[in-house]
């Protein structure tokens, strides 16, 4: 089950930019703004050497991590080119202008 958190305005995000959203049970939480206005939320953590992919270089519908140059696709996660790995996707939805952050919720 998925809990919808709302965390802000699309217009907030710059375009081809990134902002971190903290979470205290799954980490810090990358979303992006791409320039033809889709948004991703990506774990901050390249699963090359944990790089923070909030300030990495958004380009198309990819983002390429600041440290060893990793390029993850957003909808995916998943590396590109010859690199292996993947960071971990959390779902994503705008309603009007909001953006709603979906975490999954402890069955416990």
């Amino acid at each position: 089950m998925t809990t919808w958190h709302d965390i802000g305005s699309v217009q907030e995000i710059p375009v081809q930019g990134a902002r971190l959203v903290k979470s205290s049970q799954f980490g810090d939480v990358a979303i992006f703004r791409t320039v033809s206005n889709r948004v991703y939320a990506l774990a901050d953590k390249c699963p090359h050497r944990q790089g923070p992919l909030s300030v990495g270089i958004v380009h198309g519908e990819k983002v390429t991590c600041p440290l060893h140059n990793w390029t993850l696709d957003l909808a995916s996660g998943s590396a590109t080119g010859a690199d292996q790995g993947c960071a971990r996707v959390f779902p994503l939805k705008v309603e009007g202008e909001r953006l709603m952050l979906g975490l999954p919720t402890d069955h416990a």
